[in-house]
């Protein structure tokens, strides 16, 4: 696939999800409330939460969120636990879409 088009093919998958976050949101309601008690109130771990798509590492997120090795290694440990988490942990990619203001916008 040409660049061009795989960016058109990421924008429309981005506008379908927004289309469908509410149906999203009620199918994966359990998993995103367990996510969320994962996670708690740290802002460090909620941002390095929106980061796990399956592309950085977990040293890439400490990186760019600035979270302690720990905190991040047994979250994502946590977070694999509950079946949360595709794939290994080295590169975690959670296995629930969460909207980038997922965190921001809970009660």
């Amino acid at each position: 696939m040409s660049d061009e088009l795989t960016q058109l093919v990421r924008k429309i998958h981005g506008l379908l999800e927004l289309l469908a976050e509410d149906k999203i949101a009620e199918r994966d309601a359990k998993q995103r409330a367990s996510l969320r008690k994962i996670v708690g109130t740290s802002a460090k771990k909620q941002q390095s939460v929106l980061l796990m798509s399956g592309a950085l590492t977990q040293k890439e997120i400490r990186t760019k969120t600035g979270v302690n090795q720990g905190d991040l290694s047994t979250m994502i440990g946590e977070i694999q636990k509950a079946k949360l988490l595709d794939g290994d942990t080295k590169t975690p990619k959670l296995a629930i879409s969460i909207p980038a203001a997922f965190f921001e916008n809970h009660e």
